[in-house]
C-alpha cells in the first residue's frame, strides 16, 4: 500500500517508518525536518517536509495514499503554550482526516495517547476509577494535550459517519527505546514506589510500530480505539499488591490475567488486531534498573 507517515523523524515515526518499509509498502515519511539531499544518507522511503496545520500541505501529502498514519504531535502540554499544543496537534488532524475523506483514502490509523483518560498533567488530582484501565473507561482530560487527542478521536468518529473510510485511535502507553529506558523506567524497576501516571505501564518503541502496521492492514470497519501498553509493568512488580499499598481502595481492581499485569489492559488489540508485543524492559535493563 502506499501510506503517508507523519511525524516520521520523531521516535515513534521513525519506528513506523522502518516497520512498513520492511512490511513491502511504499512509505512516504512527513515531518517539519528539512530534507537530507547528501549522497550517502540512507532514510528508508520518501519523505517530504510539510506543515500539516496549513490544509493545503495536508491535501499535497495525502493525494494517492491509501492509508494516512498519524504520529505527527506535540507530544505533551508543559513544552508549548496551552494555544499551540491544542491548535497545532488538534488543526493538523483535523487537515488530515478531510483531506483523507475527500480523496478517498482506505485506512486513517490515528495515533492518540494513554494519557486521553486524564492521568498525566492533570491541574487538580486524578486517579482512574479502575485498573488495568481499558477503552471503557470513561475519559476525564484536564490539560490542551489530552484535550486534542479526545477531539482527535471524534474527529474519527464524525469521518466515519460521513464516508467510507475505516478508522483506528491508538493510545500507547509512554514510549520507549534502546536510548531511553533507563533513563525513563530505571527508576521504577528499582522502587516501584516511585509512582507513574499510567500505574507503571509502559510500551516498546518496536512493539507499538508492529501495532500501527497491523491497524493499517487492518480489514476493521468503522472507528475502533486500542490501548496499547506492554503486558507486563516496569519491574515486573506484583501489581495488586503495589495498588493496594500505594492506593488503598481509591481506585477498584479489576480481574489481572497476570500477577506482574500491567496498569493499561490490552486485551482488546490482542482480540481484534491479533496484535502480541514480544519487547519487554528485560531486554534493556538488569532488575536494578540498569542498563544491559
Amino acid at each position: 500500500m502506499k501510506v503517508v507517515i507523519t511525524g516520521s523523524r520523531g521516535k515513534v515515526g521513525r519506528a513506523a517508518v522502518e516497520a512498513f518499509v520492511a512490511a513491502g509498502h511504499d512509505v512516504l515519511g512527513v515531518d517539519l525536518v528539512r530534507p537530507v539531499f547528501d549522497a550517502g544518507v540512507t532514510v528508508p522511503g520518501r519523505y517530504m517536509m510539510a506543515d500539516l496545520t496549513d490544509a493545503g500541505s495536508a491535501y499535497a501529502v495525502v493525494a494517492g495514499a491509501d492509508v494516512v498514519v498519524h504520529v505527527a504531535a506535540i507530544p505533551q502540554p508543559t513544552g508549548n503554550p496551552p494555544h499551540v499544543v491544542f491548535q497545532t496537534n488538534l488543526m493538523s488532524t483535523f487537515n488530515l482526516i478531510e483531506a483523507a475523506v475527500r480523496f478517498g483514502v482506505t485506512r486513517f490509523v490515528n495515533v492518540s495517547s494513554e494519557s486521553i483518560v486524564g492521568n498525566f498533567f492533570p491541574e487538580r488530582p486524578f486517579l482512574p476509577d479502575y485498573a488495568p484501565v481499558d477503552e471503557d473507561h470513561p475519559l476525564y482530560p484536564q490539560d490542551p494535550y489530552a484535550l486534542s487527542k479526545s477531539f482527535g478521536e471524534q474527529l474519527m468518529d464524525a469521518a466515519v459517519r460521513r464516508s467510507d473510510i475505516r478508522a483506528i485511535s491508538i493510545r500507547p502507553s509512554t514510549v520507549h527505546n534502546e536510548d531511553n529506558y533507563e533513563e525513563n523506567l530505571g527508576k521504577q524497576v528499582r522502587d516501584p514506589s516511585n509512582l507513574s501516571a499510567n500505574l507503571w505501564s509502559y510500551i516498546d518503541v518496536y512493539d507499538l510500530a508492529d501495532a500501527l502496521v497491523l491497524s493499517a492492514e487492518s480489514d476493521l470497519p468503522g472507528h475502533e480505539v486500542f490501548y496499547i501498553a506492554s503486558p507486563d509493568n516496569a519491574g515486573g512488580h506484583d501489581f495488586a499488591a503495589l495498588l493496594h499499598e500505594h492506593y488503598g481502595d481509591q481506585i477498584e481492581l479489576r480481574p489481572l490475567d497476570r500477577v506482574d499485569a500491567s496498569g493499561i489492559s490490552i486485551a482488546k488489540a490482542r482480540r481484534l488486531l491479533g496484535w502480541n508485543p514480544t519487547r519487554s524492559w528485560r531486554d534493556y535493563l538488569d532488575e536494578q534498573g540498569h542498563a544491559l
